[in-house]
């Protein structure tokens, strides 16, 4: 099992969800992650190295973004979460940084 760790930003998005039942799918999936990173797709382009995971709760799309760390310690960053509009447009500027 690989230890998750949360970016300032995902630690906000989560902090910010009202709805209990989007919160639990979302910790749902960073369970499923956390026992094999690489069931997420991995991206490419301006976003290689950075793995996605879809949430599906009450008709909508979202997405979790992170990175695999396998050495000293196998570890994943869950770098944002959010709604699927506009999230990769989000991230790339996120990774600017």
């Amino acid at each position: 099992m690989y230890e998750v760790r949360f970016t300032t930003a995902a630690k906000k998005y989560f902090k910010k969800l009202v709805d209990k039942k989007l919160k639990k799918n979302f910790l749902n999936a960073v369970e499923k992650i956390s026992q094999d990173p690489f069931i997420g797709e991995q991206k490419t382009g301006d976003l290689k190295g950075v793995y996605g995971y879809n949430v599906f709760y009450s008709g909508g799309n979202y997405e979790l973004a992170y990175l695999i760390y396998e050495t000293p310690e196998q570890k994943v960053l869950i770098i944002l979460a959010g709604t699927r509009e506009n999230f990769y447009e989000q991230l790339k500027r996120y990774m600017k940084h």
